[in-house]
């Protein structure tokens, strides 16, 4: 079991930066594949970021990629997404996730946080 608890989210302008960060329980922490997705209301849940154990990432839409980085701390059990330059369009409720599979798929994740709002105003 994982529970996962996410940190950070506000009311910030546009060309702000926020990070969001998610903590985990559990001693296997550093096994789950983590990722973040957001969603908006009236809108279809969407993948943002995910990075695997050892590091590496994936991002999703082209609108966050170059504004958006993860990052996790295996020995604080910890996973981070910091978000530079953003914009009202970024305005969500932001999740973190943990799953034994990395994918940009949100199906394939096991644990969910209860989410953090975001909300970017112009």
């Amino acid at each position: 079991q994982v529970q996962l608890v996410e940190s950070g989210g506000g009311l910030v302008q546009a060309g702000d930066s926020l990070r969001l960060s998610c903590a985990a329980s559990g001693r296997t922490f550093s096994s789950y594949a983590m990722g973040w997705f957001r969603q908006a209301p009236g809108k279809e849940r969407e993948f943002v970021a995910a990075i695997r154990w050892s590091g590496s990432s994936t991002y999703g839409t082209d609108s966050v990629k170059g504004r958006f980085t993860i990052s996790r701390d295996n020995a604080k059990n910890t996973v981070y997404l910091q978000m530079n330059r953003l914009k009202p369009e970024d305005t969500a409720v932001y999740s973190c996730a943990a799953g034994t599979t990395y994918s940009t798929n949100y199906r394939r994740y096991d644990y969910w946080g209860q989410g953090t709002q975001v909300t970017v105003s112009s």
